[in-house]
Formats: C-alpha cells, structure tokens, sequence
C-alpha cells in the first residue's frame, strides 16, 4: 500500500516529506493517523503554510510523536471543507496565537499533496482566477467615476485592492454578488473576529469601517449593481463591518430606493440575526434572502464564541419571521473538526433545524487557532463523529436541504 507520508517545514520555510513517519491529522483535542478515505488531492487555489511555534507530529511505530520540524497546513480554496485540522504539538515556551486561518492537515500520497478534505460546492464563480486582475485598479477608477463621493464605493475599493476581498471585487467586475458593508457597531465580540481584535488575541486580517452610509449612498450602489450585473446580488454584513441589523432603518430605507428603480436581482444580508427588531424592518422593506452566520445550536457553545448580548433564541425568532416572510434563508456554519460533529451538537441540530426549516448550511472552514478556540469552548460530553458523519447525517434527517458552501442565485 502507499503510504500517506508526513510533512514537515525547516528553519527556511521549505516543505519536505520525512518517509519515516505516517502522516497525522486533528480532530478537537485528539490526533489521528489519517488513511486515504480521508484525503483528496490538493485542490487548486490552496496555499501552503508552516506553523510557527509548532512541532509537526507523525506516526510511527503505532506512537504519534513530534518530528524535528515545523508543522505545515493547507488553506484551502472556497467550497472545500476541511475533515482534520493538521496535528503539531507547541514548541517548548511557545505562547503566540495563530493568525485567522483554516487550518488543513495536508499530506504526501503517491507521490503527491493531498489534504483532508470533502469537495462541497462548485466554486466557479469564486475561483481564484476570476480575481485581482491586471485591470481591477481600472474598474475601480471606473465605478468611483459613475459614483463619485460615496464612501461605500471608496470602502470596498480598498476591500478589492488592499485586502483583496472578492465580495468586493464583484461590484467593480460588474457581477454576481457585491457587498455592502453599513455597520460600524456590532452586537457581538466574536472570538474569531475577522475584522476587530483586542491585541493580545489573533490579529485581524483587515479593519472595520469607521462610518455609517446613508440610505442614498445605500441605494446608489444597490441600483448600480443590481442594473449591470448577471445573477447580481447585493449583500449587507461583509468581513469589513460589524452587524448590519444594527444599522437597520437605514438599510430599510435603501432597499425601499432600491425597489423603487428596480426589481431584478437579490438584496441579502449576512447577519448574526440576534437583533430581531432590526431584521423584522429589514425583512419588511423587501428582503430576498437572509443568510445566518452560527457555530452551534447550543446555547453555551453559541455564547462561547460569540459573547453578544442576545441569545440563541433570539436568532430563531428572527430566522422563524424571516421564513414566515418568504424569505429563503441559509446558515453560514462556522466548522470546526471535533465541535459541531459531536454527539450532543449533532442532537441540537436535528432540534434546530426542524424548528427553523431553513433552505441552505453553507459550511464554511472556521479560522481560528485549535488551541485558543478549544480553550473557550465547552468540553465535548459525547463522541466526535467527524465531519463526514455530519454531513450525511443532515442529509438523511433533512433531504430537502440543500449543504453547499456559496450563497447560491435564488430564481424566483
């Protein structure tokens, strides 16, 4: 048989295989010598990386043990899912937090990288290709031109350009879906906040913005992309921001301007969903699609993580009267190999989703550092049944809904 070979990285950054050890993987807490049901190949788009402060592990003999080296993972592309989160062991004082990544155990297999891995949603629309093109910085001269003095436009342009956001980058490719970001504040203080950090945790990977837009400059860019753009949506809560709820009368008031020019394309928000009053006017002034960012469906992992001054019961009730509005909502579900394919959250699931009869989980790999976020969490009551087991398991319980990775175009 071949075998699935152990990664290492030296003092240069330089990755090597080491044929003596057999490649180990992490689910939660636990290390596991990974076989080939668990590894695909290395999708295109992925990016390597070592892990400062952190020994790569192998497995030999039947020992898992530390290998003279630097752990390495995968990042992987949008639409794949990670199933083991790459195994070190910190180095000897190492107290550093790993920045906001993916992290993905990746391996040497026939003589090739493979990661552990599932393939769920086609990616088309987001493959790497599709963005930071040589002619961006012109389309974004181009757009602040036909929408000139609106911070929004001016935001996301150094979204595309400086950090690089596709979202962004949509709304000057004239296309798919174009972010709006309107929110300053927000209602929670996510420990694997993308966009605001205390500094002795995980550094942020861009910074929030400082202003709140107006329903007018709302409705400008809504117009603008909604006219041009194939399959085009608009969305509210973007990584640069906070909770757009909480700016909900002037979100309200854009879409109202909106649909006042024109009724082609979506309006969606990316929400926590925990301020109910302010997705109900939301879902008033004529919401297509909500989609609902959650980690759990317990209410003490939820809270864990999140650390908002709302409940987990207040996201039903915003999910339940958005459903009751027509309005197709999906689950940004932050995934984490050894948290949400336990046996006590699988059972919360179930509960939940039969509740909330949502359309569409959209799993997406949470960035986080294993140690830190393990650190907050409650402790696992039952077994870890791994993420394949989830997904089939959903699947089985609820066939008509729909597990992907990418808010989809919703016809009519």
């Amino acid at each position: 048989m071949e075998m699935i070979t152990a990664l290492y990285a030296d003092e240069n950054g330089e990755i090597f295989d080491h044929p003596d050890f057999h490649g180990v993987g992490r689910i939660g807490d636990q290390n596991v010598v990974l076989k080939k049901e668990d590894l695909i190949p290395l999708p295109e788009g992925a990016d390597l990386m070592f892990l400062p402060g952190r020994l790569a592990l192998g497995e030999q003999n039947g020992k898992i043990v530390p290998i003279t080296g630097r752990a390495v993972a995968a990042i992987l592309p949008a639409g794949y899912t990670r199933v083991f989160m790459p195994a070190f062991a910190k180095a000897e004082d190492e107290d550093s937090v790993l920045p906001l990544y993916g992290y993905t155990a990746v391996v040497l297999y026939k003589d090739e990288l493979y990661v552990a891995a599932i393939y769920t949603d086609e990616n088309e629309k987001w493959q790497p290709l599709n963005y930071n093109t040589r002619d961006l910085k012109k389309l974004v001269t181009r757009t602040k031109k036909d929408l000139p003095n609106n911070r929004i436009v001016e935001q996301v342009g150094k979204c595309s350009l400086q950090w690089h956001c596709c979202t962004a980058q949509n709304l000057f490719y004239r296309r798919w879906e174009a972010g709006i970001p309107v929110s300053p504040a927000c209602n929670a203080n996510c420990f694997g906040c993308i966009s605001l950090q205390p500094s002795e945790c995980c550094p942020s990977p861009q910074n929030r913005i400082d202003f709140k837009p107006t329903p007018k400059e709302i409705a400008e860019v809504g117009i603008y992309h909604l006219v041009n753009a194939p399959e085009a949506i608009i969305s509210f809560g973007q990584g640069c921001e906070g909770e757009p709820s909480l700016a909900a009368d002037n979100i309200a008031e854009g879409i109202r301007l909106i649909r006042n020019e024109v009724d082609r394309g979506q309006i969606n928000i990316n929400t926590n969903a925990g301020y109910t009053e302010g997705i109900k006017k939301i879902v008033d002034a004529g919401l297509d699609t909500m989609r609902v960012s959650i980690i759990s469906a317990r209410a003490d992992s939820y809270q864990a993580y999140y650390r908002g001054n709302y409940s987990l019961d207040n996201v039903k009730e915003s999910i339940n009267y958005a459903k009751e509005k027509g309005v197709y909502v999906s689950l940004n579900m932050l995934f984490f190999p050894g948290l949400n394919d336990r046996e006590e959250e699988i059972t919360a699931w179930k509960e939940f989703l039969s509740e909330t009869k949502i359309d569409m989980i959209q799993l997406r790999n949470l960035n986080i550092d294993p140690d830190a976020f393990l650190e907050i969490m409650p402790k696992a009551q039952g077994k870890m049944y791994g993420t394949r087991f989830f997904i089939e398991e959903i699947k089985r319980c609820f066939p008509q809904l729909i597990i992907g990775s990418f808010s989809h175009y919703v016809k009519a």
